[in-house]
């Protein structure tokens, strides 16, 4: 959670411009993947509330009364970061998600749906692939070239692994942008594979690329 002292140098809360309600769009996106979690609307108030306690709080518009997100649920979000656009009248607000439900329905996003079908919200190119990859492992597919990795275990997973680095190697000692970057996309996927078959989540390595970040 981000102090509440390092808002006011981050983010200066006058120049924020607020509708003819006194209202401000607050979307809200997890700070790991960069999945879009919700909106909600925020006044003066609820933005005060939330640089001072580090976790969200929005205007309810029915109830016309402040609420701070996950009070009944447990499904609080911890501020990791706070942006505003170009003309100062959005917020986007990087959370951590408690419970990874931010949705009422009990979805991880309130976009979750496609049509009259329901859809895993977009994340990161990484994520997306990491789906595919887990869904692969809990609903084995014919002829699907991941399955069989899978299927294989670590003796072909490594192996792979092994030999998409000795290829980025390569490329990289031969200077060429256009095979590094598909040696390079080889090796996160089969990495992406190894995650799977031990069980790791994706969002772990994150979680520990951002721990060194900062």
């Amino acid at each position: 959670m981000i102090s509440p002292n390092a808002f006011p140098a981050a983010i200066p809360v006058e120049r924020i411009r607020y509708d003819d309600r006194g209202l401000v769009p607050a979307i809200v996106q997890d700070y790991l993947d960069g999945t879009v979690l919700m909106m909600a609307w925020m006044n003066q108030a609820s933005l005060h509330k939330t640089l001072e306690t580090g976790q969200t709080w929005f205007w309810s518009r029915s109830r016309a009364e402040l609420w701070p997100k996950g009070a009944t649920s447990g499904h609080v979000q911890n501020v990791r970061s706070l942006r505003y656009d170009c003309d100062s009248d959005t917020l986007l607000i990087g959370v951590e998600q408690i419970g990874d439900i931010a949705c009422h329905t009990g979805e991880r996003s309130c976009f979750h749906q496609v049509g009259e079908a329901k859809a895993p919200p977009p994340a990161d190119t990484l994520s997306q692939v990491f789906a595919v990859v887990c869904d692969r492992r809990d609903r084995p597919q014919a002829n699907s070239y991941t399955c069989s990795l899978l299927q294989a275990g670590d003796n072909k997973i490594l192996k792979k692994i092994g030999e998409e680095s000795a290829e980025v190697v390569m490329a990289c000692k031969d200077d060429d942008p256009e095979a590094i970057a598909g040696e390079v996309a080889d090796l996160f996927y089969h990495t992406l594979v190894a995650l799977a078959h031990h069980n790791v989540d994706l969002r772990a390595v994150y979680r520990k690329l951002q721990e060194r970040r900062s």
